[in-house]
């Protein structure tokens, strides 16, 4: 029977915009250590700089660099850049090269942040000149690091690899464990950015033991996530269920429901691609279940399909046949021609399966008028 259903979801990804957790994960993949060095200035107390009536240049600046960080930390990226803008020139006046290099690399990660991937490089190929000039190794590892996701969102994997390598080299020599976690994950990001899954597997495999030791759930969850992602993509799908599993433990310890509704997701399509289909609908049935709870209709909607799809693979064209009119209510609610469409094929295809001609007939019939309409 020609298939008219498509598998919702077929990448194993999560389809959510992208989450920060205190400023270490400026991508839902991307890892990178934040500590002292890196977007945190040098004092305490009020970080407005308005405060005080009389305060020495160095004191100014270093509050307007603090007023940065926490306006980076709020999201509000254009506010944090013209802080660390002034706080730079104050730095610059001063002759202090270590307030200018915070002031750089945190122009450099925020730039990152609202995904301004050259602006990225522009501030950070600054900041990075000057730590190397302090021998700030600390500092360095982490603007490498930066610069190497950078280069891995404009697609140039060679000069991405070649950072996060410098970067993984010096949080070796320096004992920097979070940083060493990072470059490790992240090389496993561009490496998998090449095609080459079976190195990110290698490298993100190292990153997990490090997070582990460290118990930073959070950033093992990410781990686990990227692992999988690649496991998935190299048709190793029992292997990529392990880690979608162990990422869904700590999801649920967490009580991160949105991320445990992306997993559940992710578990139910590599069921569908392995074949085992009451599995399968079974995860997806968790996966609805949570998107209502939490009423992600895009989610309810994807999982409805996910079920729908499942059961006419398996055959059970009755149990598809209700989830796809579950599926199609939903999206007219949303106003979603594009899925309305789409389920109008499935369940043409699954009444006809049954026998039921008419019902098929008037499916297709709506199903035209939608496609002539737009």
């Amino acid at each position: 029977m020609q298939n008219w259903s498509k598998r919702i979801a077929n990448e194993p990804g999560d389809n959510y915009p992208d989450g920060e957790h205190q400023l270490a994960f400026l991508s839902r993949e991307t890892v990178i250590p934040c500590d002292e060095t890196m977007l945190q200035g040098d004092t305490t107390g009020s970080t407005d700089p308005s405060t005080d009536e009389v305060e020495s240049p160095r004191t100014r600046a270093d509050k307007l660099l603090n007023q940065g960080c926490d306006q980076h930390q709020a999201g509000l990226f254009d506010a944090a850049l013209e802080s660390f803008r002034q706080a730079h020139k104050l730095y610059l006046e001063l002759g202090e090269l270590a307030g200018q290099e915070k002031c750089l690399s945190s122009m450099g990660l925020t730039y990152y942040s609202m995904r301004n991937y050259l602006k990225s490089v522009e501030f950070s190929l600054q900041g990075l000149e000057i730590a190397q000039t302090l021998d700030d190794k600390r500092s360095v590892t982490k603007i490498l690091g930066n610069l190497g996701n950078a280069y891995r969102h404009l697609k140039e994997q060679t000069k991405a690899i070649e950072y996060q390598q410098q970067s993984l080299t010096i949080a070796e020599e320096i004992q920097d464990s979070r940083s060493e976690m990072a470059a490790l994950n992240n090389l496993g990001l561009a490496y998998k950015a090449m095609g080459d899954h079976k190195t990110a597997i290698h490298y993100e495999e190292r990153s997990l033991v490090i997070a582990r030791n460290l118990k930073d759930e959070q950033v093992e969850e990410q781990i686990l996530k990227n692992l999988g992602n690649a496991c998935y993509a190299l048709g190793d799908y029992p292997k990529a269920i392990d880690y979608y599993q162990q990422r869904l433990t700590l999801a649920r310890a967490l009580k991160d429901h949105r991320t445990e509704g992306q997993i559940l997701r992710n578990l139910g399509n590599a069921c569908y691609a392995l074949g085992d289909y009451e599995q399968s609908v079974e995860y997806s049935k968790q996966w609805l279940t949570i998107s209502r709870e939490i009423k992600d209709h895009r989610g309810e909607e994807q999982s409805l399909g996910s079920i729908g799809v499942a059961y006419d693979a398996m055959g059970n064209y009755t149990g598809a046949i209700d989830y796809y009119e579950q599926r199609l209510a939903l999206a007219r609610r949303m106003q979603d021609h594009r899925v309305e469409e789409q389920v109008l094929g499935s369940l043409k295809v699954a009444y006809y399966a049954l026998g039921d001609f008419v019902k098929s007939a008037d499916y297709s019939q709506q199903r035209q008028a939608i496609l002539q309409t737009n």
